[in-house]
């Protein structure tokens, strides 16, 4: 530890702290020092007859992210990251305003040469509920951006108020930024929070609840000298890129859980219920217990699954979310790591998420349940698909020599290709040709994973189009088989996934959730139509 000296900022930002850490020096930062929080619940402004109405506002905040950290600036929902979680019943409407009072300057480095960035204002804003099968008007279009206070809007701006009438079952959806080219500035700034939608399902299951249910975001930062946020810029690319100019990859430094750098949660020796989502840009996440302890797992993106799958390690791509219960009251006194055993890349520090420190006594009995069945499981049947679709994960470069991502093998703004017909049964091949996996978002639909297959050529017609042959897929794993709207798509393979469109028409988008590759046109608009 180091004590204070130049290049590190006023003491006074360090409310009377003894010490502090070099927050750009991940090795000599303490772990399992701070407490986990837990994400604040947004409350709403007015309830009325089946219908909830929340005003949530962007702005700029100061956030400590380590107990030897100063200050940290970031931009959170009502200041605050993470951001409020919203809690919802299923078929209750939930009315939210969505203020930006942001700066009209980023804080972070903004690529203007990125679709939507040469001509509109440095910071828009619009939000995307990851998971909703909601109206298109409120689903958060890239191009349904706005400035602070409304000043300037995108051409697919609609609406102040967005709706979400919550017709699903129940799940953990999360909401965050999505404005075209800059979605992966705006999320790591902290833009990002938990919407829980609840139902009958979980009062019968008789589930962990209350204090003993706890949503985590993980996310990896990396930060300054000075505590604030780094975030590359790429000043030394190759000759005549510009500068800024958005990275095809970037990895944090630190895990961020809730907020708090590797924290610690006191646990009574009882069940849990966790929700734990993968917010990160790109960095994927295997996570297992050090004691070797089982998970139960109850649910993946978007709710329960047919029966609780029994996991010992699982896979979380940037988006996806899993719902588990673990059993501690096994192991009195003792302390737990929740492990990162991913190896993409290996730094130190990244093969830790946080500790679980196990308590000697129970505040009250814990008479929740491990389900064996959960919910009954009706699959969408792929022999009633009206369409095939096999779609191409490639790449190619741009005027200025750079790798740009792409889906098809079309940009952002070329003609619209996904289009689907209301209540209508789909097919989709995935077909990964990067050495590196892609994690891929389908918004308004929930989807079931098929499998996989590693393919050749003759995997393949002469028009391109794959040959689908479901006996020679590899099944999706253990911990996929629940509805899901983001999929693992594996390097050289095809995954295929089934999905109905209902409920909704109108612009909607497919894309990366590798949010540098979003940005930089690994998405293309998705028009349901009647």
């Amino acid at each position: 530890m180091v004590k204070y000296e130049r290049n590190f900022p006023p003491i006074d930002e360090y409310d009377g702290l003894d010490y502090y850490v070099d927050p750009s020096d991940p090795e000599n930062i303490p772990k399992f020092v701070d407490p986990l929080p837990r994400p604040r619940v947004a409350e709403p402004i007015m309830t009325r007859d089946n219908e909830f109405l929340y005003r949530i506002v962007m702005r700029e905040g100061k956030h400590r992210f380590h107990r030897n950290f100063p200050l940290t600036t970031i931009w959170g929902y009502n200041g605050i990251y993470p951001g409020p979680t919203i809690e919802a019943p299923k078929d209750m409407t939930v009315k939210v305003k969505w203020e930006n009072k942001l700066p009209m300057q980023h804080m972070l480095p903004v690529d203007k040469t990125l679709h939507g960035t040469p001509d509109t204002p440095e910071v828009r804003t619009v939000v995307h509920l990851h998971g909703a099968n909601v109206d298109a008007d409120s689903d958060g279009h890239p191009e349904a951006w706005y400035s602070r206070d409304n000043e300037y809007v995108g051409q697919k701006y609609k609406r102040e108020v967005y709706e979400y009438t919550n017709h699903q079952a129940g799940a953990t959806l999360w909401y965050h930024d999505h404005a075209i080219g800059i979605t992966r500035l705006n999320v790591y700034s902290g833009l990002a929070g938990f919407y829980l939608i609840r139902d009958f399902m979980e009062k019968r299951l008789n589930l962990p609840k209350g204090p003993y249910e706890i949503p985590i975001l993980i996310q990896d930062k990396t930060f300054n000298k000075d505590g604030s946020l780094f975030y590359p810029d790429n000043a030394t690319p190759p000759v005549d890129n510009p500068i800024p100019s958005t990275p095809s990859f970037f990895f944090g430094n630190t895990i961020a859980v809730n907020g708090k750098l590797w924290p610690y949660m006191e646990v009574e020796p009882r069940k849990y219920r966790f929700r734990i989502l993968n917010g990160s840009n790109l960095r994927n996440y295997e996570l297992k217990l050090s004691n070797n302890e089982v998970f139960h797992q109850i649910g993946t993106d978007l709710g329960f699954l047919h029966h609780t799958a029994h996991i010992f390690s699982f896979v979380l791509e940037p988006a996806e979310r899993i719902d588990l219960i673990i059993d501690f009251s096994e192991y009195k006194g003792e302390e737990i790591i929740l492990q990162n055993i991913a190896q993409t890349p290996p730094s130190p520090g990244m093969d830790m998420i946080m500790k679980f420190k196990v308590g000697h006594k129970l505040s009250c009995p814990d008479e929740s349940v491990i389900p064996t069945e959960l919910m009954p499981m009706h699959k969408v049947d792929p022999t009633l698909a009206v369409k095939e679709r096999t779609m191409q994960l490639n790449e190619t470069t741009d005027h200025y020599g750079r790798v740009v991502h792409l889906l098809n093998g079309r940009s952002w703004d070329a003609p619209v290709t996904e289009r689907v017909k209301l209540d209508s049964i789909e097919i989709w091949h995935l077909v990964n040709n990067f050495a590196f996996p892609h994690p891929i978002h389908l918004h308004l639909v929930h989807f079931e994973i098929l499998g996989r297959k590693v393919f050749t050529e003759a995997d393949f017609d002469e028009e391109g189009n794959y040959i689908y042959d479901q006996a020679s897929l590899t099944p999706p794993l253990p911990f996929e088989t629940g509805p899901k709207d983001v999929v693992r798509t594996e390097p050289g393979q095809v995954t295929s996934i089934v999905m109905q469109f209902k409920d909704n028409v109108g612009d909607y988008v497919w894309h990366c959730h590798i949010l540098e590759h979003e940005d930089n046109d690994m998405m293309r608009p998705l028009l349901v139509e009647r």
